[in-house]
């Protein structure tokens, strides 16, 4: 089963996305940037749902390390902020789409199934 890392220190927004999840992926959760950066060192997950206000290391810049070591990593960034500057920041970075919270769980889904 493929495993998605969940990067989300709400804990409600964190049990919907385990919900649109759950029996289709395996997941595991960092609560904070560096959580992330730690825990895709320590194993590669297949994809990452991105908050992009996380405590400790933002969204952005935890993406930004990721891309020099896991250029391939799919990272899909779900956030509350609809600013088109975060948009396009968070594509020229690398990232792999852009939702913006709150999120359609089917939408949602066929973006992670098309992306892994």
């Amino acid at each position: 089963m493929k495993r998605v890392l969940i990067a989300e220190d709400n804990d409600s927004n964190y049990l919907l996305m385990t919900y649109i999840l759950k029996n289709r992926y395996e997941f595991d959760r960092a609560r904070n940037g560096q959580e992330v950066v730690d825990m895709v060192e320590s194993y590669a997950p297949d994809l990452i749902i991105m908050d992009l206000k996380m405590p400790v290391i933002n969204g952005i810049e935890v993406s930004r390390r990721i891309r020099k070591n896991h250029p391939d990593i799919p990272i899909i960034i779900l956030t509350a902020s609809a600013f088109e500057s975060d948009r396009e920041e968070a594509e020229s970075i690398g990232c792999n789409e852009f939702l913006t919270k709150p999120v359609s769980g089917q939408k949602c889904l066929e973006i992670i199934n098309r992306l892994i």
